[in-house]
């Protein structure tokens, strides 16, 4: 990965920072996983404009930034306080998972990991936002979950304000 301007650098780990003390998360306590995703999102600054998740593969990054759905802090971590690159863990540096439905990769991966502190973060994690996050979730996967299923779960763990 090439060598990003120092001050971009910089103010993505000044984002992480803020962003995990106001999403009731932690940096990861492992330095070297986090220093590799605030890299990638600072090249992402560099070269786009935008944080998008380095995390990913995208046919076209261009695209991916007008859809706005993978800028750190991405919809999963909006929604479901959920980040796959584990940039935002808990004190253990696992991801939380207790927002997602037992068929989603991450709650298969790491298992019901609870949120330490539930009045802190999923600030779009109203119901629609979490019914159409899924949905999408659902057929990007190929997965055979029916809309029930997701606004049953969705309901059950929906932000209550």
């Amino acid at each position: 990965m090439k060598d990003v301007k120092p001050e971009i650098l910089e103010k993505m780990k000044k984002f992480a920072e803020n962003f995990s003390k106001k999403s009731g998360t932690v940096v990861n306590p492992n330095k070297e996983a986090a220093e590799a995703v605030i890299n990638g999102l600072a090249a992402h600054v560099e070269e786009l404009g935008k944080p998008l998740c380095p995390c990913n593969f995208y046919p076209d990054k261009e695209e991916e930034v007008k859809k706005r759905r993978w800028i750190c802090a991405c919809d999963e971590m909006q929604i479901l306080k959920y980040c796959h690159c584990l940039l935002f863990t808990n004190e253990e540096g696992l991801p939380i998972t207790e927002y997602l439905p037992e068929w989603h990769e991450g709650r298969q991966i790491y298992g019901l990991i609870k949120d330490p502190t539930p009045d802190k973060g999923r600030a779009l994690g109203k119901v629609d936002k979490v019914i159409k996050l899924l949905k999408e979730y659902v057929k990007e996967h190929n997965l055979d979950v029916s809309d029930e299923e997701i606004i049953e779960w969705a309901e059950k763990v929906a932000r209550k304000k």
